[in-house]
């Protein structure tokens, strides 16, 4: 993304790191981390893909599932909601 970035470890683990505003990095909070911390929302998920956007985030599992998270304007999170 734009400010944060994430990485799939080989046991689907998902970590972020980066600007932590708008809660993109998926901790729960806005704090920015300069190191990688395990997004434990996503733990057991067994994610296959995440992306980070400008001031958002997504993730795929490998059930289908989406998940999205961060800034919303223009619908952008798919939640029916700006």
């Amino acid at each position: 993304g734009k400010y944060h970035s994430f990485a799939i470890t080989a046991d689907n683990a998902v970590w972020s790191w980066g600007w932590g505003m708008f809660g993109m990095l998926g901790h729960g909070d806005t704090r920015t981390q300069l190191l990688p911390k395990k997004v434990e929302a996503l733990a057991g998920g067994r994610v296959v893909a995440v992306a980070a956007g400008a001031e958002h985030s997504i993730a795929l599992a490998a059930d289908g599932a989406v998940f999205t998270w961060g800034k919303g304007d223009c619908s952008c999170l798919g939640h029916g909601e700006d």
